[in-house]
């Protein structure tokens, strides 16, 4: 499950890049409002998107914030690693932050790693291939109509 801020910090994204397809840069509170995001979180956010490359501000009377990247070079694996830091269910499947667990006897024996190994690898393989282009289509390049059964 994502954080509240991951979730945040997603939607600024997207409403950045409906922006830049309108050729418009979005200020803080355009936002906020827009999104539904409380503004002091925000803020903290899109400094942290900012620290690391993936959206600048400009000051001004035209000032805001705007994508540093077009958005078919942004992913949503890219956007949750600097939020939220490593994708990875377990710490001895992060590519980024590995850490063997504590209580375990042997790694390449371990049936919860085997199988949470495979969830690591499909979930990468969806946000590290979904750009935030894709996510303002109406369909997600890859989908199948078995993906929105329930």
């Amino acid at each position: 499950m994502i954080s509240q801020k991951a979730k945040y910090a997603l939607r600024a994204m997207i409403a950045l890049t409906h922006a830049e397809e309108r050729g418009e840069v979005m200020s803080i509170a355009e936002i906020a409002t827009a999104e539904r995001i409380p503004k002091k979180f925000l803020e903290q956010i899109l400094l942290d998107l900012k620290r690391n490359g993936l959206v600048e501000s400009r000051r001004g009377k035209a000032g805001g914030y705007l994508l540093l990247r077009r958005p078919d070079r942004i992913t949503f694996g890219e956007i949750l690693r600097t939020i939220e830091g490593p994708i990875a269910p377990l710490p001895c499947l992060s590519r980024t932050a590995y850490r063997r667990c504590e209580d375990c006897v042997e790694e390449s024996e371990c049936e919860i790693r085997r199988v949470f190994s495979r969830v690591a690898e499909a979930t990468r393989a969806v946000l590290d291939a979904t750009t935030l282009k894709d996510g303002i289509s109406k369909e997600i390049a890859g989908t199948s109509s078995l993906t929105h059964a329930k």
